[in-house]
This record gives C-alpha cells, sequence and structure tokens, in this order.
C-alpha cells in the first residue's frame, strides 16, 4: 500500500529499550527522507473520522463516565481507506496515514473534557449555546496543543524507553505492520481481532459480565474486581510488570484497606458522613463509599504527584525552552538552523506564545465564552488560571499517558484539582453566586480539554517519533483537528441533553456530577478538604518510601477493577522474558508481546466506537442477549473467556518470530 521504507519489517528493538548515553534513535522512515505527509486525501479522512468518533465519544462518556482512545482506530481504518485507493492506483505514504490518524484521534479528548463539566451548567439549568462551548473547546484544544510544543524533546525524546507512550506505540506498531504485513504482522492483527472479539461479547452482546470478582473475608465491604479488558491487559504487557505492580498497589490500598477501615468505623455512624448527605456508611456499598470518599483522597493523592511531577521536570522543561529560544534566535537572525533534523522540527515558540495570549484575550474579552458573565475583572482572571492550570497539567498528563495510556488517564482528577484551585480564589475575591460557579466550571472545562488533548497529542508524538514523522506537521494536524471537531462534540452534548437530560439514569454523566459537588463545596464552603489532606499526605509518604509516587497515586484513585487487568498484563510480560531461554529470546518476547498488546487496544478501541456509535444511532446502549442464559456459571465463564485470552498471549508472545 505505501512506498516508504517498503524494505523494513518493522519497528526495531530499539523502539522499546532505553537509550545508552550519546546514543540516538533511528526511525522507521529516516530523518533523510522527505515523503508525503500532508495531503488534502489524509486531511480529510482525519476530518471525517474525527467527527464521527468525537460524537460516538461524547455519548459513550456520558453514559460512563469514561473516553475511549481513538488513535489506532483512526490509523486501522485510514490504513483500509488507503489500501482501497492503492487499488485503483492511488499511492500513498506511511506518514500520510500517521498526520490522518493524528488529525482525527485529537476528536476524543475534546470530548473527555466536554463531558466532564460542561453537563454541570446544563443541571444548574444556565443551558450553554453552542458558540460557547465551541469557544471553550477550540480553547483547551489549543492550549494542550501548544504547551506541548516546547515538552516533546524532553518527555517524547529525551524520556525513550522510560516513559513507554502504549498507546503512541501502539500505533506506531500497527501503521507500520499494515504496510510490511508477513508473518512479522500477525500478532498485531491476531491482537486486533482478539481485542475486538472480547468486546464485543461483554460489551456488544453482554453475554457475558464485563467484570468478575469476590468480596473477602473478615475486611468489611472489600472487594477485589477485574474488567475482563483486553485493551487493558495489553497495556499492562507494554507497561512492564514494575509499573503495573505499583498501579495495583495503589488500587489495593484503596479496595482492601481505606475501604474497609471506613465502613468499620462508620458502621455505627447515626447520621451520614459528608459529603455523602443521604445514605448511612452501613447501608453504601463497596462501590457507594469508593465514589462517596476514596475518590477525593486519590484527587489530592494525584493532584500532589503531579505538582512533584512538575517541580522534579523543571530542569529538563527549562532545558527544552532554553534549546526553542536558541533555534528561534537563530532563525529571526536569518541564520536557520540547517543542522536541525527533519524530524526534530517543532513549531516555533512564538507560535506557543501568541496563541496562549489569543486565548486569554477571547475568554477575557468575547463575553459568550463564559457566557452570563459581565465582570469583565472575573472574565480576565479566569482566563489567567485557564493558562495557569492548562500548562501544569500538560505537563502531568503528558507524563501519566506515558505510563498507563490515554484511556487511564485520569483527567477527571486534574479537573478535580483546578476546580478545587479556582474555587478557592473566587471564593477569596468574594465570587460565590452562581457567575463564580459558572466561571469555575467553565475554567474546569478548558483545562480538562487541554489535559486530555496533551494526552493525546503525547501519544501521537510518539508514534511520529518511532516512525519519523516531522513534529512541526503532527502538530499542525493536531490543532486542525481539534478546530474541526469541536463543534460537532459539543452539537452531540447539546443534543443528548436535549433528549435525556444529563444526571439521570439513561444519562448519568457521573464526572460532571462529581464536578458540581466540587465546585458547590469549595463555594459553599463544604467541601471534605479531610479526605483530600489524606490525599496529599498519602503522596508524600509513598515519595519517603522511594516509590514513585504518580502510578502509585493514580492507582488509588481509578477503579481497582480497571488495575488488575494491567497488573495481570504486566505479571504476564515478567514471566514471558524470566522463562526465556536467554537475553535475546527475552527481548524477542517482549517485542511479540507488545505486537499482540498493541493489537488488542486497537481491537477493543475499534469495537469501543462501533459500539458507541450504535447507541447514538440507537438512543440507548446496545441491549445485547444478556447473561440470563449460562445462569450462576456467568462469571465463570466470563472469567474462563479471559483466562483463554491470556493463555493465547503467552502463547503468541513465546511463539519465535519468523520475519
Amino acid at each position: 500500500m505505501m512506498s516508504d521504507s517498503a524494505s523494513k519489517s518493522g519497528l526495531s528493538r530499539q523502539a522499546y529499550e532505553p537509550l545508552a548515553p550519546g546514543q540516538t534513535y533511528e526511525p522507521y522512515v529516516p530523518a533523510t527522507q522527505e515523503p508525503l505527509e500532508i495531503t488534502l486525501r489524509a486531511l480529510v479522512l482525519g476530518i471525517i473520522f474525527g467527527v464521527i468518533f468525537g460524537a460516538a465519544n461524547a455519548y459513550l462518556g456520558l453514559r460512563a463516565g469514561l473516553t475511549i482512545s481513538t488513535s489506532i482506530p483512526v490509523a486501522v481504518l485510514t490504513v483500509a481507506v488507503f489500501r482501497a485507493l492503492s487499488g485503483v492506483g492511488v499511492k500513498s505514504t506511511l506518514l500520510e496515514a500517521n498526520f490522518s490518524q493524528t488529525v482525527g484521534s485529537a476528536s476524543s479528548s475534546v470530548a473527555s473534557g466536554v463531558i466532564f463539566t460542561l453537563p454541570v451548567l446544563f443541571i444548574w439549568g444556565f443551558d450553554p449555546t453552542l458558540l460557547q462551548m465551541t469557544l471553550l473547546a477550540m480553547s483547551g484544544g489549543v492550549l494542550g496543543v501548544l504547551f506541548m510544543i516546547p515538552l516533546r524533546r524532553y518527555l517524547i525524546a529525551g524520556e525513550h524507553g522510560k516513559l513507554p507512550y502504549p498507546e503512541g506505540t501502539a500505533c506506531a506498531e500497527v501503521l507500520v505492520a499494515s504496510e510490511t504485513g508477513g508473518a512479522r504482522a500477525r500478532n498485531v492483527f491476531f491482537g486486533l481481532g482478539a481485542g475486538a472479539l472480547i468486546k464485543f461479547v461483554y460489551g456488544g452482546l453482554k453475554a457475558l459480565p464485563d467484570k468478575v470478582g469476590l468480596t473477602l473475608p473478615v475486611l468489611p465491604k472489600s472487594e477485589i474486581k477485574s474488567e475482563m479488558s483486553s485493551a487493558l491487559l495489553g497495556v499492562g504487557f507494554i507497561l512492564g510488570p514494575k509499573v503495573a505492580a505499583i498501579m495495583v498497589g495503589g488500587g489495593l490500598l484503596s479496595w482492601v484497606v481505606i475501604i474497609p477501615v471506613i465502613a468499620l468505623f462508620g458502621d455505627s455512624a447515626a447520621a451520614p458522613l459528608y459529603p455523602e448527605t443521604q445514605q448511612l456508611i452501613a447501608d453504601m456499598s463497596a462501590g457507594d463509599l469508593w465514589n462517596r470518599y476514596v475518590r477525593y483522597i486519590g484527587a489530592g493523592a494525584v493532584a500532589t504527584a503531579g505538582i512533584l511531577t512538575l517541580i522534579r521536570s523543571l530542569p529538563t522543561m527549562w532545558e527544552s525552552f532554553s534549546i526553542g529560544s536558541r533555534q528561534l534566535r537563530q532563525r529571526v537572525e536569518g541564520d536557520a538552523p540547517a543542522s536541525v533534523l527533519r524530524t526534530d522540527h517543532d513549531l516555533p515558540l512564538k507560535v506557543v506564545a501568541i496563541g496562549a495570549l489569543v486565548v486569554v484575550l477571547v475568554l477575557s474579552f468575547v463575553r459568550q465564552a463564559f457566557g452570563t458573565i459581565d465582570n469583565f475583572g472575573m472574565r480576565a482572571v479566569a482566563a489567567v488560571l485557564v493558562v495557569i492550570f492548562a500548562f501544569f497539567f500538560v505537563t502531568v498528563s503528558s507524563r501519566i499517558v506515558g505510563l498507563v495510556g490515554v484511556t487511564s488517564n485520569p483527567t477527571s482528577g486534574m479537573t478535580i484539582a483546578t476546580l478545587l484551585g479556582t474555587s478557592t480564589v473566587f471564593l477569596l475575591m468574594g465570587w460565590t453566586d452562581s457567575s463564580g460557579k459558572i466561571a469555575a466550571v467553565t475554567v474546569g472545562c478548558v483545562v480538562a480539554i487541554a489535559a486530555s488533548i496533551a494526552g493525546d497529542t503525547s501519544q501521537d508524538l510518539k508514534t511520529g517519533f518511532l516512525l519519523g514523522a516531522t513534529p512541526r506537521r503532527q502538530q499542525m494536524g493536531e490543532l486542525i483537528g481539534v478546530l474541526t471537531c469541536a463543534a460537532a462534540v459539543c452539537w452531540t452534548v447539546i443534543k443528548i441533553g436535549d433528549t435525556y437530560g444529563f444526571g439521570n439514569e439513561e444519562i448519568p454523566a457521573p464526572q460532571a456530577t462529581l464536578m458540581q459537588l466540587v465546585i458547590e463545596g469549595v463555594l459553599d464552603s463544604n467541601l471534605p478538604w479531610g479526605l483530600i489532606g489524606i490525599g496529599v499526605g498519602l503522596t508524600l509518604f509513598i515519595e519517603v518510601l522511594g516509590i514513585p509516587s504518580l502510578p502509585f497515586a493514580v492507582g488509588v484513585y481509578l477503579p481497582l477493577s480497571t488495575m488488575v487487568p494491567v497488573y495481570l498484563g504486566g505479571l504476564l510480560r515478567h514471566f514471558a522474558e524470566k522463562t526465556a531461554a536467554n537475553e535475546d529470546d527475552a527481548a524477542e518476547r517482549r517485542e511479540q508481546g507488545v505486537l499482540f498488546g498493541s493489537g488488542l487496544v486497537g481491537g477493543e478501541g475499534l469495537l469501543g466506537v462501533g459500539i458507541a456509535v450504535a447507541a447514538g444511532f440507537l438512543g440507548h446502549s446496545p441491549k445485547g442477549i444478556g447473561t440470563a442464559w449460562s445462569g450462576p456459571l456467568a462469571p465463570w465463564l466470563a472469567a474462563l473467556l479471559f483466562a483463554g485470552l491470556i493463555a493465547l498471549f503467552w502463547k503468541l508472545s513465546c511463539r519465535r518470530s519468523e520475519a
């Protein structure tokens, strides 16, 4: 199908391992080549897929409180279209397909920020207009892309081999495998098929429960559950055993220690314990306790770990800015930096500065951006807070997705931290009326989108780094994707609100209702700061022990059921490498496992988007056939099928490559 680098068999092992001092990564497409990247067909395909997947993800997120990464689905569909075009004599390149998926994948990140925050305005009765929502979505998307420009050299290139960026690596493998074909590509496509099949059984047909677990004796209300997610299993293998174990450790702390302690000491309470206002602790399930108490602890832990991450990153971030500034001065002086390779050419820093300034001016002077807020001073303060929080959480988000992937990016935790900070500032300024609440939500919306887009941009830049794409062109593609899909995502949210409303059984909008609680809690001075303080102390304690606090905090914040399959994937990689005959065999097993795991991520993503699209057309989630056919055997059959997937994963990882 594609013309460049066709003689290669795939990404080298260098793509997965840290570089030795003085060593440079050799991308799949050499920097000395100049293949086509930006073409009209790639741009149009990216925009179309972005609009479709953005709308589908908006519905899925309002239903389930999460969105899925669309980089791999868009890449697979782009490759399929380009392959069809090659049949009529239209040739395309690998980097052209990569540009298309870069444009299209921005949609899922825009959807995340919008659905996590703006439904709160509908719940309060302040119906935002399409213009307002689109301005906010575009502002957040632009900031997320721009602030990643000076960070790319450090996070994507400088941390190569340390931050795996699982979806970015998976997307690169999918694109290369689609080009090269042959024996090497089999694991990717086996993974695509297996991931799609597993998702279809659990999420489409709903023939088996998608979570299986047990309650522990002695410990009150403690549960250990696992999602039957092939994508999370693949992510765990890509991450490796160390990070996976740290993350599941945070999850176990929440569900085996913190929840039982709350249940034990709160069992005799005669009144609800805030933030819960209706149910007694004795009447609450483990899930209720996690949602009403532990998530605040997790939010405090993630925010603190993020601050520590930023502090540690300051020297290298300054180095990135210094390099960019030096190159900018050379261009201004007419001394073009000819030594800069095509694969290291970013958009100039002046674009970052001008773009951020434009966003501040638009949010401050365009009244429609913040809706009914007439106070210019409030709009200006809100705009400045947007830039400050966005820059901070762009850095944090990029590192988090480098560890756990876009799907597990705790955007809601970052949004909570933003709302806490913004609401506190507004409280000190005396802006506690409805205008203050609206401004806090809109600040959270823009920052949430910026953090989400930063995660997506990081994965795309990692894909480009591995393939040999031009960063400047990818950054342009991200900006185009954000600006073209924002209106479609916002229109979808408005239509869903008009049809079903928010905060009900059909469209629960779980993240948005949590944000509502945070804002009202701060501005009405009744937020559970004690729980947030516990999270802060927990992160500091973990740092003292020498354990990486960020993956641990993410584990505390996210449900344990999402951490268990990640851990199983990491454990699988551990044993695959440990039982290898020698070091070369271990590297071969790791590479084959990453290929299959990459396919699993893509397969589940494709089916997840398909189910979301079907739900949009039907007006409700597909009902499937249900689990009644298997009776009490349903959880056992679900676990057995997932065990079969793990066995297949093991077999394909340990098989010697024929390439």
